[in-house]
């Protein structure tokens, strides 16, 4: 990280911040994912239709978690901000939107 990037304690509580979100997330889509189906098979097929979005916020979720952790392990390396890919540095304005990023723009496009 650069000089005018911020500190390594306000990206770390940046990222726990942020993994505690998904973390809470995908709570409580496990909490629904509990409750049984309807008896009527019309409410069935609704519910299985949520149950199908509800699978993929949870994959996205789950994908959020393990971008979070690679970044924190980065964080710990020393190799935070830098492109996995290129090894350039990843843009503040990337990194400020989207503090787990692991890639700049360019190499995010290949």
């Amino acid at each position: 990280m650069s000089t005018s990037a911020e500190s390594t304690a306000q990206v770390r509580g940046k990222l726990l911040a942020l993994r505690a979100e998904f973390r809470r997330r995908i709570d409580t889509i496990h909490d629904h994912a509990r409750n049984p189906l309807e008896p009527d098979s019309s409410e069935q097929a609704a519910q299985l239709g949520n149950i199908a979005v509800v699978s993929a916020l949870e994959n996205e979720a789950t994908a959020e978690l393990a971008a979070i952790d690679a970044a924190l392990l980065r964080l710990d390396a020393g190799t935070y901000g830098r492109c996995t890919s290129c090894g350039e540095p990843i843009s503040a304005g990337r990194l400020a939107a989207r503090p787990a990023s692991a890639e700049c723009m360019d190499c995010m496009k290949d």
